[in-house]
């Protein structure tokens, strides 16, 4: 069964590029492009793991992670910040509101694909 991946990022060609790598490697990928959508779509999805973009509108990907983290029935999917805010402080709120992975932008197709096959799996 192929590892589901939810992106939230709202900059197309990363989406297109991470769409395009993870697809060649067995996921299924679905994107959303802001905060709130992430919300509406992980209940009915339940992805094996969400890329989240810390930058997004309506709601920023802090503030969904806290969300996913604070929802009993999701709080164990794993989340992988990807962000070009790649600050200690920034790192540091991600793993205190409990993201399972940090990665900045840009990124190396290979880091990326070996986290999520991981965290996918997990």
């Amino acid at each position: 069964m192929p590892a589901h991946v939810l992106i939230a990022e709202d900059e197309p060609n990363i989406v297109e590029s991470l769409s395009f790598i993870l697809s060649r490697e067995g996921c299924e990928v679905t994107a959303v492009f802001d905060g709130r959508a992430v919300i509406d779509k992980i209940a009915t999805m339940r992805p094996n793991l969400v890329i989240l973009d810390v930058m997004l509108p309506k709601m920023n990907g802090f503030e969904v992670l806290k969300w996913i983290k604070a929802n009993p029935d999701l709080k164990g999917v794993p989340v992988m910040i990807l962000t070009a805010k790649g600050q200690d402080k920034d790192r540091k709120t991600a793993e205190e509101l409990g993201a399972d992975a940090f990665v900045t932008k840009p990124f190396s197709n290979r880091e990326v694909v070996e986290r999520v096959m991981t965290l996918a799996s997990a």
